[in-house]
C-alpha cells in the first residue's frame, strides 16, 4: 500500500492524489503533525527532510517534492501515462507545472497570509490583495493562451498538464478570484472538476474543512505558535507585491519559518 503524507488543502498534495487516482492506485493518507509550528519529526521527516507535504512512501522508496513524486509514479506505474507522448508536449506541460508551482501558488498563499493570518491590515492589506487580483487575472490570460484550442492542457486527454493547473485555479476561486464565466479556462475547469479523480480530491478538502475546528490562526501567528513557511517564491511574492514590512515583522517576531536544516 502506498502511503502519502498529505494535507488536503495543499495544492502540491492534491496534484499527487489526482495522479494516484487517475492511475487507479490504492493509497492511504497520513496527516503529519507539527507542520504549522515547524516541529515535524519522525517517519515523516525521514521521508521529507524539508518537512513539507506531499511525501510518498512506496515499499522501500521514499520521495519528497510533488514533481519528483509525479515522475516516479509515471516511471513505476506507467499505465495510464500522465505525460503526453511527444518530447515537445512533455516539455510544454512541465513548464506549465513549474509556473503554477512557483509563480501562481505564491499568489493564493499570499492572499491567505493577509485574509486568514492577518499579516497586514488597512492600506497595506488592500495593496497586497489588489496586486494578487491583478496577477491572478494576468495568469488566467496566460493560461487561456496555453490551452489554445485544446480540450485539455495535456492535449487530447486529461493528464499531467491538467492536474498541475486544477488545484491552483480552484484555489483562486476559494480566494474570490474565479476565471470569467464562459471563458475557455472556466469551461476547462468545469470539465476537470467533473473527473472522479479531481472530484474526490476536492471532497477530501471539503471534508477536512468541515471536520476541523479552526482556531484563531492570526492570534497563534502573533504569539509565534504557528509559523507559515516563506519558501523562495512566496518570499519573492510578498516583497515584490508590497509586503516587505510583513517579512521584516515576521522575522523580528519569529513567526515565519524557512526550510529546516538537513541532517
Amino acid at each position: 500500500m502506498i502511503t502519502l503524507y498529505d494535507h488536503p488543502l495543499s495544492p502540491y498534495a492534491q496534484k499527487v492524489k489526482i495522479s494516484l487516482r487517475e492511475k487507479g492506485l490504492a493509497f492511504e493518507t497520513v496527516a503529519p503533525g507539527g507542520l504549522g509550528a515547524g516541529g515535524a519529526q519522525g517517519d515523516f521527516v525521514e521521508a521529507s527532510p524539508r518537512a513539507e507535504v506531499p511525501a510518498l512512501v512506496d515499499g522501500d522508496v521514499r520521495i519528497f517534492d510533488s514533481t519528483i513524486i509525479l515522475e516516479y509514479l509515471d516511471d513505476a506505474y506507467p499505465v495510464p501515462a500522465m505525460l503526453p507522448a511527444t518530447p515537445g508536449d512533455r516539455a510544454r506541460v512541465r513548464m506549465l507545472e513549474e509556473v503554477m508551482d512557483t509563480h501562481f501558488e505564491a499568489i493564493n498563499w499570499g492572499i491567505s497570509e493577509i485574509r486568514w493570518f492577518k499579516r497586514a491590515e488597512g492600506t497595506q492589506a488592500d495593496t497586497l490583495l489588489a496586486a494578487a487580483r491583478t496577477q491572478t487575472e494576468g495568469f488566467f490570460t496566460w493560461l487561456e493562451a496555453q490551452l489554445g484550442e485544446r480540450e485539455w492542457f495535456n492535449g487530447k486527454t486529461f493528464g499531467w498538464g491538467d492536474l498541475s493547473v486544477v488545484p491552483y485555479v480552484n484555489g483562486s476561486i476559494g480566494q474570490g478570484n474565479p476565471p470569467v464565466r464562459g471563458s475557455k479556462l472556466s469551461d476547462w475547469l468545469a470539465r476537470a472538476n467533473a473527473r472522479p479523480s479531481v472530484a474526490a480530491t476536492l471532497a477530501d478538502m471539503a471534508a477536512s474543512a468541515s471536520a476541523t475546528t479552526m482556531p484563531n490562526v492570526a492570534e497563534l501567528v502573533e504569539k509565534g505558535l504557528f509559523k507559515r513557511e516563506y519558501r523562495d517564491h512566496r518570499l519573492e511574492w510578498m516583497i515584490k507585491s508590497g509586503g516587505i514590512q510583513v517579512v521584516l515583522k515576521g522575522l523580528d517576531r519569529d513567526n515565519i519559518r524557512f526550510a529546516p536544516p538537513f541532517g
